[in-house]
């Protein structure tokens, strides 16, 4: 006696419950025609899914990821006598190893080539496009550069999409250009092609059916509803849709001929559409039953249907026969507010109500809900059948509106860290010789643990900056602005938050790590750079001030110098630079007083330097300086902390060094540069020994300044000392620094 056919799923189910269900209802579709059942998957999905492999009669773990090695152990197992009859798969990204699979052994299948074209959405777009089908203006991009021309060759607005994905992950609109980094910042693959096309406006729908003898058959149209965009996260399904029976002809017409150019005869199909003022604009196709539990709601729909059974008697030759669709169902998503969930009522109502035909929850007190993003962030459904597609979509949400859920906001998730790190060299100015620094981060998460906001600075205890206390100050800081209500202006209110904690006495360290990490969050929840985000000029190119610290040995190749003076040898370091070809800052960070002063005198006169910041010790002094050296400007740094004593600074020097580490963040130094600028003051932009992301943070500020002293990173990281550099200040959030340099700076 020979034994029975056998069906080859591939692909099994994955770990989510719906794609179970439609594993399992696939396999004892199977069983119910006496085939035998042989399921592939990797080793850790079959692990993961003990329901599909126990539904299974046999398994094995073979990765369908890899098509032509799908094919292979197949063929494989083919010669050696176990050759299926049926090759199927029930999940999206399974459906190339099914073709490869199906056409290596010369069974019934779709063309791979036909698969993955329908795979590839932009290529799938080109071929009903080139067919006659309506198709929004699609572009594959490789970096933003050519998505903003796609952008600015069209009216919009657009979505952005990876080229091949599920779940409408990394799916999201964009309704003008500043929100194009932002969605691109969210794509499951950064360093992949993506889709960047037209947004079409229309009510969406899908078109649900089988290939029987080759030609498809419709079995339902089905309306869709979703949440409000920037993302397109599916809330419930109703079908048969309430459509005019003229219009639901031409849908399936549509789709039906669409399906044949693209050479598909095989298995199920799910086809997404829109119905537009222009007419018919077709979307996304699929080789599988629909998701959302359509699986579901189609048997329900129309009695006696069996999905997966259809394709196995249609391969096997046996006869088909499609019933009408008699009855309705609906799908509807629970969407409960983002936060901890403390109760849930109404659930065991839901469950038990004699129309519910699925219903899922997947959160219970003490979890926590995510935003809405794409599919996989919704936390249950409810699946109803009635006797009109009326009556089902008001169930559903009767239903689901039913089960109240209390939400509370969860605990602020703030995270912060301490590292003594050594300094590439030892770094010595007047007062002090700095061999190691503490580096600072406050990261804001997400409930999933995703970094949100981060903020990093170092602190030197020569100048009282106490790593650990301004950890703890931070932290509890970024706590209580974590749980407090969010204002309609995320920057007036940070700022008016921060100026309260600064009155009641939180340092201006550990305040500037707050301000980085919060204003960090908006920028990246905006889609948009920091500095847009605070209206300041692009930062672009940062043209640095070579720092040379005491006792080192002072470069001769014209870049910008600031010699660090101050020491018992600044009468040697003076006489040194003369013929130096380059501007000359000297900074003497106060070492001097009346005695040395009146010693140099002569020399720096002589070297008539751009810039000499903090010479004295006594501002006493500052009137005879500033009268000694009329072309020089004159700046102020230790001790400018306010804007008070900015002020201070412009009227006895006329100019400042803004630092923000004194200042505490980018929006007090904003102040102080403000004053300085209607004042006529020179502005010089400076730093401590900080690392790369707090100098691209303060550097956002570079267009406000006349001079940028912001090298301090090189002594805290590897990166290579340059002249210059540039702020990658496309990406939202905090720029990031790039080293790659066109000539001296």
């Amino acid at each position: 006696m020979s034994p029975a056919p056998e069906l080859l799923l591939i692909g099994g189910g994955g770990a989510m419950t719906l794609s179970v269900d439609v594993a399992v209802q696939a396999l004892e579709q199977a069983h119910a025609r006496g085939l035998r059942t042989h399921v592939t998957n990797t080793a850790g999905t079959l692990a993961a899914t003990p329901a599909v492999t126990a539904a299974a009669g046999t398994t094995s773990a073979v990765d369908f990821g890899d098509p032509a090695g799908t094919a292979g152990w197949a063929s494989a197992r083919a010669v050696a006598g176990e050759r299926p009859a049926v090759v199927f798969g029930v999940r999206e990204m399974a459906q190339e190893a099914v073709a490869a699979t199906a056409h290596a052994l010369g069974l019934p299948g779709n063309p791979p080539e036909a698969v993955r074209r329908i795979r590839t959405k932009d290529a799938c777009r080109a071929a009903l496009a080139a067919a006659g089908f309506r198709q929004p203006a699609v572009r594959l991009c490789a970096g933003e550069a050519e998505a903003r021309a796609f952008l600015a060759g069209s009216a919009g607005p657009w979505v952005v999409k990876p080229r091949d994905g599920i779940d409408s992950a990394g799916v999201r609109k964009v309704t003008a250009v500043d929100e194009l980094a932002g969605a691109l910042a969210e794509l499951p693959d950064r360093g992949a092609p993506f889709l960047v096309e037209e947004f079409v406006e229309g009510a969406e729908y899908s078109v649900e059916g089988v290939f029987v003898d080759g030609r498809p058959h419709v079995l339902a149209v089905t309306a869709k509803e979703k949440l409000e965009p920037p993302y397109f996260v599916e809330i419930g399904h109703v079908l048969p849709a309430g459509l005019p029976d003229d219009t639901r002809l031409l849908v399936e017409d549509t789709v039906t001929r669409a399906l044949t150019a693209l050479d598909l005869s095989f298995g199920l199909f799910h086809v997404e559409l829109w119905l537009t003022a222009d007419g018919i604009v077709l979307g996304e196709v699929h080789a599988r039953v629909g998701g959302g539990w359509i699986h579901r709601m189609l048997p329900y729909a129309l009695p006696g249907l069996e999905l997966y059974g259809t394709v196995y008697d249609d391969v096997l030759g046996r006869p088909v026969t499609l019933p009408a669709a008699t009855r309705a169902a609906a799908t509807r998503y629970f969407a409960p507010p983002p936060g901890r969930v403390t109760a849930v009522d109404g659930w065991d109502e839901v469950r038990a109500h004699p129309a519910v035909l699925h219903a899922e929850l997947h959160v219970a007190p003490g979890d926590v809900v995510p935003g809405y993003r794409c599919g996989a962030d919704r936390v249950g459904a409810v699946v109803v059948g009635a006797p009109t597609a009326a009556e089902a979509r008001a169930l559903a949400r009767r239903l689901v509106d039913s089960v109240t859920f209390t939400v509370e906001p969860p605990e602020p998730a703030v995270s912060v860290t301490v590292e003594p790190r050594p300094l590439t060299s030892s770094f010595q100015i007047s007062h002090m010789t700095i061999e190691t620094v503490d580096i600072v981060r406050l990261r804001l998460l997400s409930p999933d643990g995703t970094t949100t906001g981060e903020g990093e600075i170092a602190a030197d205890s020569g100048y009282g900056q106490d790593g650990p206390a301004i950890a703890a100050e931070a932290d509890a800081l970024a706590r209580t602005l974590a749980a407090a209500a969010p204002g309609p202006d995320p920057v007036a209110t940070l700022r008016a938050r921060l100026d309260k904690a600064h009155a009641d006495g939180v340092s201006a360290p550990a305040r500037m790590l707050v301000e980085m990490a919060f204003l960090d969050r908006a920028a990246r929840l905006a889609g948009v750079p920091v500095w847009r985000l605070l209206g300041l000029p692009e930062p672009g190119r940062v043209r640095l001030l070579h720092t040379v610290p005491i006792g080192e040995d002072i470069p001769r190749d014209g870049r910008p110098l600031k010699i660090k003076l101050g020491g018992p040898d600044d009468e040697d370091v003076l006489r040194s630079l003369a013929g130096v070809d380059a501007p000359l800052i000297l900074d003497a960070n106060r070492g001097w007083d009346r005695q040395d002063w009146e010693r140099l005198r002569p020399l720096v006169t002589a070297l008539a330097p751009a810039v000499l910041e903090d010479p004295v010790r006594d501002p006493a002094l500052l009137p005879e300086i500033r009268a000694a050296l009329p072309g020089t400007a004159v700046l102020l740094d230790e001790g400018i902390a306010t804007p008070a004593d900015a002020e201070f600074a412009v009227r006895t020097a006329g100019g400042l060094n803004v630092k923000l580490m004194r200042f505490g963040g980018i929006l007090p130094a904003l102040t102080a540069l403000t004053t300085a600028t209607e004042r006529g003051a020179a502005r010089m932009l400076g730093c401590f020994l900080e690392p790369p992301r707090a100098i691209a943070y303060a550097a956002q500020l570079a267009g406000l300044s006349d001079w940028s002293d912001l090298d301090g990173h090189f002594w805290v990281s590897d990166d290579p000392a340059v002249p210059g550099y540039t702020l990658d200040s496309g990406e939202p959030g905090i720029p990031r620094i790039s080293y790659a340099q066109d000539g001296p700076a």
